[in-house]
């Protein structure tokens, strides 16, 4: 039997967990010369092993050239074509597809591929008999009806290209998509009061949809008056506060200008149906899908930055730094998105571990613009990350100082603040920001639970600072870290049987936190549970505690707990009890 012989059924199963989740490109991909030097079942395994890495490119590369010695083995052309298309190396994907579909005419996503390469093509006609066949499922049915219209609207057809959007039915979050695009397409065909209605339609359904705004805004913009366009994007800006592209927009409008359509042909539009699905999967667990619907966007539009943005993102989500990285920096130089994407390039970089050059890549977008405060934020933010909590807190009061009178949206620079400046031993200004930023955005969770914490771990306001975690843990109650807070608090108050309680829970939904271990090892000693202290202790240290407690940690193992009857427990009960406290 030859060992490369699989059901096609585990060929798909293992791409959806092997492939479409790439790794970096840190694996070089093999040259031809190394290439040709491979037997089949060298090249099958080296691409298994690269698909465990999550490493598509190499993996497309590997199941290539094992496919050269076994022409006719379906699922290693299956294996290459699905790699391919991942890495997003569309062009060369097609060409497996064409191939694909010789053997198998009802492969659903290579009719995808090769429909929306007709697309791109102007070969419409063509185009939409390729996506009709590729349909099965809710996300699907509702991909190939997008594709179709536009296929339609690209032929000139737009009466049948809304049609076949008013015609498809099924769950109600079609609605949105359904709105959303049949106003795109009679925009485009320049049926303005028609495409007018289903754009208000789009708006009403989700106001806080940011693409909705952009097209609902602009129509308005060309149709009735920039003030109207005004009042959406000024709307949209007190949700989510300087969003680049709605900012940029604002400008626009405030200067008399008209905007833009956000879709110009069919070409455009289909990639908006595969970037807003491909992007609303990602965000939902469907990571393999909406890496490949992001793909295709960008094979149609490759300067789309939206598609690149909610790309790079997946990236990050999927711990890919450097691919989100070679993303980011395929933004175009002219959209509002490219200095955050600029940014967040930096925070990739610190995530590889090349905070020096992340420093200095901030460092540079700063001196471009004192005044650009996400930079700064960005800055401050590596900085707190590697514990130089001294220059941290001077990063952030830099933020702090363009932002003028502080909003809600704020809150977060005083926190940041905050817990510099507590970890530099200046509680007095740590405990006024971690007191603003709770003015600013009342009973913020994580701001409620640092307050609270370090009041009850400090002996002081106990009362209210249990209060305040409890409420922190009511909102959160499956944040291991608030919980964790909330056992130690017990801890504290000597209620060891709650501390327990509590940190068990916590350890259970972040147990490799060496932090919370410790806690739980200190209740299981007061409580007569010894043996499982030390085994908690030992957990702590195996899991990389901080250079600052692993000595405590050690100590703990040797000795134990001290027998202290007058415990510092019970001195802060008292000293709180005695009006010292909250």
């Amino acid at each position: 039997m030859n060992p490369l012989r699989i059901s096609r059924i585990a060929v798909l199963s293992a791409l959806v967990v092997s492939v479409a989740m790439p790794a970096a490109l840190c694996a070089q991909a093999p040259t031809p010369q190394e290439l040709a030097k491979m037997t089949g079942a060298g090249s099958y395994l080296a691409a298994r092993h690269a698909g465990q890495q999550r490493d598509a490119q190499t993996a497309a590369a590997f199941y290539g050239q094992a496919l050269r010695h076994d022409p006719q083995n379906g699922e290693l052309l299956d294996r290459t074509f699905l790699s391919l298309l991942v890495a997003g190396d569309i062009g060369e994907s097609v060409h497996y597809a064409d191939r694909i579909l010789s053997k198998d005419q009802n492969d659903r996503i290579a009719r995808l591929v090769v429909g929306v390469r007709g697309i791109k093509a102007k070969q419409y006609a063509l185009a939409r008999r390729d996506i009709a066949r590729s349909v099965r499922g809710p996300i699907t049915d509702l991909t190939a009806t997008l594709l179709s219209s536009w296929a339609y609207q690209g032929g000139g057809q737009t009466k049948q290209a809304v049609a076949a959007i008013d015609k498809l039915t099924g769950p109600d979050w079609y609605a949105l998509f359904k709105d959303l695009h049949a106003g795109l397409i009679l925009d485009v065909a320049g049926r303005s009061k028609e495409a007018g209605e289903h754009l208000a339609k789009a708006y009403k359904l989700d106001s806080g949809a940011l693409r909705v705004v952009e097209a609902y805004g602009s129509w308005l913009s060309r149709n009735k008056s920039p003030q109207a366009a005004l009042e959406v994007f000024e709307a949209f800006d007190k949700t989510l506060p300087q969003h680049p592209l709605v900012s940029a927009e604002i400008a626009k409008l405030k200067a008399g200008e008209k905007l833009p359509q956000i879709v110009s042909n069919a070409q455009a539009g289909a990639a908006e149906a595969l970037y807003g699905l491909g992007a609303s999967l990602g965000r939902r667990g469907g990571e393999d899908l909406g890496m490949v619907y992001l793909q295709l966007a960008l094979y149609l539009v490759p300067n789309h930055a939206m598609a690149l943005i909610s790309l790079a993102d997946l990236y990050e989500s999927l711990k890919k730094p450097d691919l989100a990285i070679a993303v980011y920096a395929r933004v175009p130089a002219n959209s509002p998105l490219h200095r955050n994407a600029l940014i967040q390039m930096a925070a990739n970089l610190d995530t590889l571990d090349r905070t020096d050059e992340a420093k200095k890549h901030l460092n540079t977008l700063i001196q471009e613009n004192p005044k650009d405060v996400e930079a700064i934020m960005a800055l401050g933010n590596v900085q707190r990350g590697h514990k130089e909590f001294a220059a941290c807190g001077d990063t952030y009061t830099k933020a702090i100082d363009q932002v003028g009178t502080p909003a809600k949206s704020n809150w977060v620079m005083f926190y940041f603040r905050g817990i510099c400046y507590e970890r530099s031993k200046q509680w007095p200004k740590a405990e006024a920001d971690l007191k603003e930023a709770l003015k600013l955005y009342p009973e913020q969770p994580q701001v409620l639970n640092y307050l609270g914490y370090s009041w009850v771990d400090q002996g002081i306001n106990l009362d209210e600072g249990m209060d305040m975690i409890k409420r922190a843990v009511a909102q959160r109650p499956d944040d291991g870290y608030i919980v964790d807070s909330l056992g130690w608090a017990y801890y504290k108050l000597g209620k060891y049987d709650d501390a327990v309680k509590q940190l068990e829970r916590a350890v259970d939904l972040k147990p490799e936190d060496p932090t919370i271990n410790d806690h739980l090892g200190d209740a299981y000693w007061h409580v007569g549970r010894t043996l499982e202290a030390h085994f908690q202790w030992r957990h702590a240290r195996d899991l990389k505690p901080d250079a600052e407690d692993l000595p405590k940690i050690l100590e703990k193992i040797a000795k134990g707990l001290p027998d202290d009857k007058d415990s510092s427990q019970a001195k802060a009960v008292k000293k709180d009890k005695d009006g010292n406290g909250g």
